[in-house]
């Protein structure tokens, strides 16, 4: 680009690898000082050429950014491949909504716009949109040690809190039993909802038992793999799990759920059949409006209703503190009611042995 003459000084401005960069020169804008003006200008490009300025931008388009760190993301997460799955189909819109926009011109503003896009145009609920921008601030992060881009835009906007993003369904016993009756017809789908809703264990850690966790002598299932040291836990089976495991148990593959192409890996995708199985019921005029990690849910529920301590529930779950269990457990108005007629039979009973004073008759 030509020099600029502003207040006297030669001053310049530039592109390179899509990103614009400007300076003055501190030089009189004088016919004899043009030559001197652009060897500054110059010597910036080839400083950033060099890396000798910091962070030279590489302008990379989203979508093939994204692809890059998609493919970081499932080695990143291959101890746990469903946290590599939830960012990739949170970056399916995301990809559909910054196209080949350049990362590094990406800001606040279009991150507060694909918000809007995410909630006005697909409904979303707040653990979604929370799940989303997760996604997009590490993708940001990572972008920014590739030099696509300076900041994280992401740490700018507002994101769904815990509170407000937490979306829990506990299942009543008509929707447990309708769900299973037509759940009968798919094996794998029965057997994982019953053992979720028996064990309290995650999806995931259903999906991906090997028969080498399982003791059935000792009543117990192993849960080896976990994002803490609380989720690796045993635990100790319920009789209908015992006969579910025990069933499987004989199959010739290692896996407790192989996959039906490749017996010798287990299942990946769970989500699936669920999904199909409500789409029919809500065809038949029911609406099962929750997924699979709620009969986890269900199961923290009601164990504390039966009156398991949160210590112990949080033990169970494979959650370091009882913060995290409390959001699983909703008591109904029935459970605190009968909990305040059991406490004041206590408070009854308290009462009958305590001296009396004299002349006093209850």
């Amino acid at each position: 680009m030509p020099l600029r003459n502003r207040g006297r000084i030669w001053h310049y401005r530039f592109k390179l690898d899509g990103k614009e960069y400007s300076g003055a020169t501190d030089l009189v804008a004088t016919k004899q000082n043009t030559t001197k003006a652009q060897d500054v200008e110059a010597d910036h490009r080839r400083a950033l050429l060099e890396g000798r300025r910091p962070q030279r931008i590489v302008v990379r388009e989203f979508t093939d950014a994204a692809e890059e760190f998609l493919t970081w993301a499932r080695m990143e997460h291959r101890a746990h491949p469903n946290s590599s799955r939830r960012i990739a189909t949170s970056f399916a819109s995301a990809k559909h909504f910054f196209g080949h926009e350049a990362v590094s011109l990406i800001d606040e503003g279009r991150i507060e716009a694909y918000k809007a896009w995410r909630v006005n145009e697909h409904e979303v609920r707040d653990i979604t949109l929370r799940h989303d921008l997760h996604a997009l601030s590490k993708f940001f992060g990572f972008a920014m040690k590739q030099r696509w881009t300076r900041a994280n835009p992401v740490r700018n906007v507002t994101v769904p809190s815990d509170a407000d993003a937490v979306r829990i369904h506990v299942l009543t016993p008509d929707e447990e039993k309708e769900y299973f009756r037509r759940a009968a017809k798919h094996e794998d789908l029965y057997d994982l909802g019953r053992l979720i809703l028996n064990q309290g264990i995650r999806p995931d850690e259903v999906a991906s038992l090997h028969k080498d966790d399982v003791d059935l002598e000792r009543g117990q299932v192993h849960i080896r793999q976990g994002k803490s040291p609380a989720a690796r836990r045993t635990l100790d089976l319920t009789s209908e799990s015992r006969q579910i495991l025990g069933r499987r148990i004989s199959g010739s593959s290692a896996w407790i759920f192989p996959s039906p192409r490749n017996p010798g890996q287990h299942i990946t995708r769970v989500n699936g059949a669920h999904d199909r199985l409500c789409t029919m019921a809500l065809k038949a005029g029911l609406s099962f409006t929750f997924v699979l990690y709620d009969f986890r849910h269900t199961f923290a529920t009601r164990l504390a209703q039966y009156g398991i301590d949160l210590a112990t529930l949080a033990a169970i779950l494979g959650h370091n503190s009882i913060r995290i269990v409390q959001r699983y457990v909703h008591p109904t108005a029935e459970h605190k009611r009968s909990a305040m007629l059991r406490y004041d039979e206590i408070l009854k009973a308290a009462e009958k042995e305590k001296p009396q004073p004299e002349g006093r008759v209850n």
